[in-house]
């Protein structure tokens, strides 16, 4: 009788990390798969057993926990705080700990963002031609260690390097759209992405859509199912062929086309318009003071992030929804939003972003 591949998954309350394991659980070879997750909630954890998933009550705090549960796994997707270079840490030891028990190589899936690690300081003035390609490594490798989320990327690529991990780096664009699914359905999982809603919240709170400057910045997007797809393309190929590209050349950008911030913004004036909240759709500037109260000071909306999806479609990726797409998504998203009382909480990118406020 065959083993069983052991997954350890982080992020499986969130949207990116609900939508992996909502797939991890309706997978053809389901019935193979031993997983477990990384939760904070124990009513949340109570639910999730209810689907066949065994939970580890914790958080990325909980770097024993972490470093024990990485060490029984064949398989870690880390889908919570790319920025945590302790919980990343933590991680590596136990697969290297798998590594010297077992005699064979885990994988690591870990999730990025190029909208951290490829930011300019643009100001929402201008949109770059600096275009960077999964596939161009000697250009990413260009990346200053200070730019966010940096520093994990580059300990996942040495740990990779020595050989003890196969490791591969998912950077998501701007992820849109509303998840689904079962785990969804009964209220354990986010079901929002988090910059499309919180432009929504803020411009809902000011009565007029914003952006930074005159919001020319271009920025990548992509569908939340789209992107749970390459997850579950790449796992499949990772254990199949261990070729695959990894370490080093493990970066696989997530992207189907791209925006600018001003066609949000414009996108979603017409919408608070549409639901008597705006009285235009044209959008405008954030204040000094609004960028303190919504961003924490920072003017990370106002960057570009220009990167294209080589690997990944290499891989044999093939992503759906484009930028109409997207924009089209505001309007539902927003019907969301009022109809669960959340529109009126515009404040979430204060955590999110405030770490950026003195480089962006």
């Amino acid at each position: 009788m065959a083993s069983k591949t052991s997954i350890f998954l982080t992020g499986a309350t969130g949207y990116l990390g609900g939508s992996v394991l909502q797939r991890l659980l309706t997978h053809p070879e389901s019935s193979s798969f031993e997983i477990t997750v990384l939760v904070r909630n124990a009513e949340k954890a109570k639910l999730l057993e209810t689907f066949g998933v065994q939970t580890i009550t914790g958080s990325y705090s909980d770097l024993d926990k972490l470093e024990v549960a990485a060490a029984s796994s064949d398989v870690v997707f880390a889908i919570a705080d790319c920025d945590d270079v302790a919980a990343a840490t933590a991680i590596l030891k136990g697969l290297k700990k798998r590594h010297i028990k077992m005699g064979t190589v885990p994988i690591l899936i870990h999730t990025a963002f190029p909208l951290g690690v490829l930011v300019d300081n643009a100001e929402g003035k201008y949109a770059t031609d600096n275009l960077y390609s999964d596939l161009d490594i000697p250009k990413i490798e260009t990346l200053a260690p200070e730019q966010p989320h940096r520093q994990v990327d580059m300990a996942i690529v040495a740990a990779g390097e020595e050989g003890f991990v196969r490791t591969h780096i998912i950077l998501p664009s701007t992820i849109f759209g509303i998840a689904s699914g079962p785990l969804f359905d009964k209220g354990i999982c986010n079901p929002h992405s988090i910059e499309i809603p919180c432009m929504i919240q803020i411009g809902w709170d000011r009565r007029e859509s914003g952006m930074v400057g005159p919001g020319k910045n271009i920025w990548p997007l992509v569908d939340i199912d789209d992107t749970a797809d390459l997850y579950i393309i790449l796992f499949d190929r990772a254990r199949e062929d261990p070729t695959v590209s990894h370490s080093r050349n493990g970066f696989y950008f997530a992207e189907n086309g791209y925006y600018t911030h001003y066609d949000l913004a414009k996108a979603t004036g017409q919408t608070l318009v549409d639901f008597q909240r705006a009285t235009s759709a044209e959008p405008t500037p954030f204040t000094a003071e609004e960028l303190e109260k919504y961003f924490a000071g920072s003017a990370f909306f106002g960057t570009n992030s220009y990167c294209k999806a080589d690997r990944s479609r290499a891989l044999g990726w093939k992503p759906i929804k484009t930028t109409q797409d997207m924009l089209d998504s505001i309007k539902p998203e927003t019907m969301t939003l009022i109809k669960s009382g959340r529109i009126a909480d515009p404040y979430k990118l204060k955590t999110v972003f405030g770490r950026y406020r003195d480089t962006y």
